[in-house]
């Protein structure tokens, strides 16, 4: 194998995201339920048999060191391989909104060189690895098209829940994460959720603890909310932000966000997707 080509990375949604506690190294404990959508990035993977790593941008520009370089270059040093790869990312899912694009650009990473050089390790063994390049990283790893979500995002329990769409709008404006969980005002302390409370119901449980700090970094996530909801959809904001989500019954009401959102958001209708595309591309556990 020389090569592989159009390898999805899917975008995810949090349908909800507390955060419980915060460890004493800093890192914020969460709960969360997540769901892929299709929205992808596309990237294709060239072996190299001189070990080098590097990276072409088929459409937006990335900066040099990106998860998709790192993850590469920490796979390597993990396993010891010789061998290099040359990459190419074709973005899609936009930065900055909290749908996960970036981790789930490393995921795939992860799972397409460990195919390319042939590494054999483990869905688990890449999530560790994955872990310690972010948080949202191991959830693109489990294979399965949903998660409950604990720890520092490492414990998942995979769930089914029945199809649906959304709608996603992303201002023009993101929305860092460090800026997010460094401010003093955010909300450590939510009440911990249980599984069976949000099974009842799946896409209007709990809320995004994070929203309040977004809408005062950026009030375009409360403009999207305010859109959504004139609409008569409850929408509220993925992940850190700054894109919001609502699922949508009917197409014609997603059509309706599009025609009333801003002209220089992004809205995209989305599905959510029952398994990860590469699902099979990583052995489980013996």
């Amino acid at each position: 194998m020389r090569a592989l080509y159009d390898v999805p990375a899917p975008a995810k949604l949090n349908l909800f995201l507390h955060v419980t506690g915060r460890r004493p190294d800093g890192y914020h404990l969460l709960q969360s339920a997540m769901v892929l959508i299709d929205w992808c990035d596309t990237l294709h993977f060239e072996l190299r048999a001189d070990g080098r790593i590097t990276r072409e941008d088929l459409g937006a520009e990335l900066p040099a060191d990106d998860l998709i370089v790192r993850a590469a270059q920490r796979l390597r040093a993990t396993t010891g391989s010789a061998l290099g790869a040359h990459m190419g990312v074709l973005k899609r899912i936009p930065a900055q909104a909290g749908l996960g694009g970036g981790s789930s650009d490393a995921a795939s990473t992860l799972l397409a060189l460990n195919r390319l050089w042939r590494l054999g390790l483990t869905r688990a063994q890449l999530a560790a690895i994955g872990l310690e390049l972010g948080a949202d990283v191991p959830f693109f790893l489990h294979g399965g098209g949903a998660g409950w979500i604990e720890g520092v995002g490492e414990q998942i329990r995979p769930f089914t829940l029945p199809p649906a769409r959304f709608v996603v709008a992303k201002p023009p404006q993101g929305l860092g994460t460090h800026d997010i969980f460094s401010a003093p005002e955010l909300e450590r302390d939510c009440a911990p959720a249980i599984i069976s409370g949000f099974a009842a119901d799946p896409y209007g449980f709990g809320r995004n603890a994070l929203q309040p700090v977004a809408e005062r970094l950026c009030p375009q996530v409360a403009q999207g909310v305010r859109l959504l909801a004139g609409l008569g959809l409850k929408g509220r904001m993925t992940g850190s932000g700054s894109a919001v989500f609502a699922q949508v019954p009917d197409p014609a009401v997603a059509q309706a966000v599009a025609q009333q959102a801003p002209p220089d958001w992004q809205v995209r209708t989305c599905s959510a997707l029952a398994i990860h595309p590469l699902s099979g591309w990583a052995p489980e556990e013996d």
